[in-house]
């Protein structure tokens, strides 16, 4: 690890500090992060879309189940972006075996509940150590973190789910008086033959809400990762250390 080459000035922060951190990286990041996640999401939603014939609910709950797979790639992307380089959706591809492959299973199904899944994600995709040394240094970078991380996750999904639920509601505040009882009862499905239609609608929309807000939940983990980094390895003493000789 070159820590003088990382573009982010370092020194310890509050974790809340760190989280507005890491929405900030994501802002001054847009481009990079969108142009090279936005494509393997899109398809990935196109694929969930699709599966409405199968059941109404299924679009909605592969997306959400599969967010922690497709948060790889938004890691990726600021794993560079924290040492200047821009990326683009032909880097991404030509890493797709390490960044989408191996720990699969373990992503989807007991880490899948995590509440600091965010925060912990850098320790099994970027460090690339295993076994026992592994679980070591998750419980040591968690070490009286849970709490601030655990914090995080559970504010970005109070934030998606308003967004999602508000963007729902427009279409009832929009629509005139007498017809919000027909769209209420549409988006619900209770209208004859609707039913598909509302989850393609509904699943749409929170589609549209993850596509944004996504990047966003990684960036905040990202950042109080690398805080934690500070914090333990006195990261900032040795940037400017290198720095200045």
């Amino acid at each position: 690890m070159r820590v003088d080459a990382i573009a982010v000035e370092l020194r310890p922060r509050p974790m809340w500090e760190a989280t507005d951190l890491g929405v900030r990286l994501v802002q001054a990041n847009a481009r990079s992060i969108w142009r090279t996640w936005a494509p393997v999401y899109a398809v990935f939603a196109i694929l969930a879309l699709a599966t409405v014939e199968i059941s109404p609910w299924l679009p909605s709950f592969l997306i959400f189940w599969f967010k922690p797979w497709m948060d790889r790639s938004i890691l990726f992307v600021l794993s560079r972006a924290v040492f200047g380089q821009p990326t683009r959706f032909a880097d991404l591809w030509a890493e797709r075996r390490s960044v989408w492959g191996g720990q699969l299973l373990t992503t989807l199904l007991w880490r899948r509940f995590s509440p600091w899944r965010a925060f912990t994600q850098p320790i099994y995709q970027l460090e690339g150590q295993r076994g026992k040394a592994r679980r070591q240094r998750r419980k040591q970078l968690l070490r009286q973190q849970q709490g601030a991380a655990g914090g995080m996750h559970f504010a970005f999904a109070n934030i998606e789910a308003s967004l999602t639920f508000g963007a729902l509601a427009l279409a009832l505040w929009f629509a005139p008086e007498q017809m919000r009882g027909d769209i209420f009862d549409w988006l619900v499905g209770r209208g004859e033959g609707s039913e598909v239609l509302a989850s393609l609608c509904t699943a749409s929309v929170y589609a549209g809400i993850v596509l944004l807000l996504e990047p966003f939940y990684v960036g905040a983990g990202f950042a109080m990762y690398l805080n934690r980094r500070v914090q333990l390895e006195a990261w900032d003493i040795e940037q400017e250390f290198r720095r200045a000789f």
